[in-house]
């Protein structure tokens, strides 16, 4: 059985807007196992990406715990969490922001330098990862102005996965992209899943959502639904594609 990664208990975070406190997520106990590709999905509002943010120790809930594994990290200082993402989480936003002063080489391992020492292996893993997303040999000296949206997406894809971390978070990959580069790019995060990478994902997308083993439906700042489903690829598409439309039918999508 697979063991707990993070877990949450009695997780609240609030805004206060004009003197009004806004609850975003409220009393959220949840539970994400490892080698999971979970889909948080729901309305516009719904808390979403607070959620994530809140997750990955890139914001500090107003109350909850949240662990990773067995640490509870929500009492981190700062620093603390910076250390502690840098070790054990990667990021895949909407926008890329790769450093348009750098190469496509160099913008991967700025990224793994903060952790590892420079060495000719480290070198060889981001060609390495890089080749197997479709980012030939001629691009790795380019910049990012010359890139399309979807060549940079999976450069940022493996600048997130180069340190190899034991958490992949995601919001809206494919947000910006045209629908073949975004196939381009899920499938690249079904191929890291069947890999191991455990991933939490936000999406208001259908076709992202159909490749999660698991989708959580948020509504009032809680999880409302949790749909599971087989790994991508294990169950014939229209079937896959029925189930969870009749799920989110149910929640209200």
């Amino acid at each position: 059985m697979a063991s707990s990664i993070l877990r949450t208990e009695k997780l609240c975070k609030s805004f206060s807007n004009g003197g009004v406190q806004q609850h975003v997520i409220k009393n959220l106990d949840l539970t994400i196992l490892e080698g999971d590709f979970t889909v948080i999905m729901g309305a516009s509002g719904s808390g979403k990406s607070t959620l994530l943010y809140a997750l990955s120790g890139m914001d500090k809930p107003s109350m909850g715990k949240i662990f990773f594994g067995d640490r509870e990290i929500q009492g981190y200082s700062n620093d603390e969490l910076a250390v502690f993402r840098r070790g054990n989480c990667g990021f895949v936003f909407q926008s890329v922001y790769l450093l348009d002063n750098q190469t496509v080489l160099d913008n991967v391992l700025t990224g793994a330098l903060i952790v590892q020492k420079h060495s000719p292996e480290l070198v060889e893993r981001a060609k390495e990862l890089l080749t197997k997303v479709g980012i030939a040999q001629e691009l790795w000296n380019k910049y990012p102005n010359q890139l399309s949206g979807g060549e940079a997406q999976r450069i940022g894809i493996v600048r997130a996965i180069i340190n190899d971390p034991k958490i992949l978070f995601a919001d809206e990959p494919t947000g910006q992209l045209n629908s073949a580069s975004g196939k381009d790019v899920l499938d690249i995060f079904s191929e890291i899943h069947r890999n191991g990478q455990s991933i939490v994902l936000v999406t208001h997308d259908l076709k992202t959502a159909l490749r999660g083993t698991r989708v959580l439906y948020l509504r009032d700042g809680g999880v409302v639904g949790d749909h599971r489903m087989p790994p991508y690829g294990e169950e014939e598409e229209k079937a896959r594609r029925a189930s969870l439309t009749s799920f989110l039918e149910e929640m209200g999508w």
